[in-house]
């Protein structure tokens, strides 16, 4: 995969069909992980991904869900390996927290997760804490989306019918 032009990355809800070419993209499902592959075809159906497509199809997606204390969580954000480093976790960040509904969006990950902890940091998310047990020796760190992210999104937040196209955080 080539290098990604900031203008020629679509951002879209995943539909039920894209839930293969998802799997593709997801390194986890790719392997063959038949959880991951399920998970991928239940949140297609249900409409929680949001896909970042290229001129060759989706190369990340993030999964929107309100079962987090009925606040927005990303549950998952992923890359396909050929097309990191190139902001499509940027925008796909970006994207979430532009289809939140909630007054409040957190995540987590682990704490071995360096580029994302790194990317919500750059983003402005703050920690909003820590749980042991879920990984053996790889603790959770929760986080919390500041509320002028998704302020500065409520604009879009028309995004089941819009495409996001150039914008940006800057």
């Amino acid at each position: 995969m080539g290098d990604i032009e900031p203008g020629s990355l679509a951002l879209r809800r995943a539909e039920r069909a894209d839930w293969t070419a998802l799997a593709e993209a997801d390194p986890i499902a790719a392997a063959g992980d038949p959880a991951r592959r399920a998970s991928i075809r239940r949140w297609c159906e249900q409409g929680r991904a949001l896909l970042a497509e290229h001129t060759h199809g989706p190369v990340g997606y993030g999964v929107l869900e309100y079962t987090f204390f009925e606040q927005g969580f990303l549950t998952l954000l992923t890359v396909a390996p050929g097309a990191r480093r190139q902001g499509v976790a940027a925008r796909l960040l970006t994207a979430v927290e532009a289809a939140c509904t909630t007054p409040k969006l957190f995540t987590s990950t682990n704490v071995s997760n360096r580029p994302m902890r790194h990317l919500l940091l750059k983003a402005g998310w703050q920690p909003a804490g820590l749980v042991h047990g879920l990984d053996e020796g790889d603790p959770e760190l929760f986080y919390l989306c500041p509320s002028e992210n998704l302020s500065r999104s409520s604009t879009l937040r028309t995004f089941p019918d819009t495409v996001i196209g150039k914008e940006s955080r800057t």
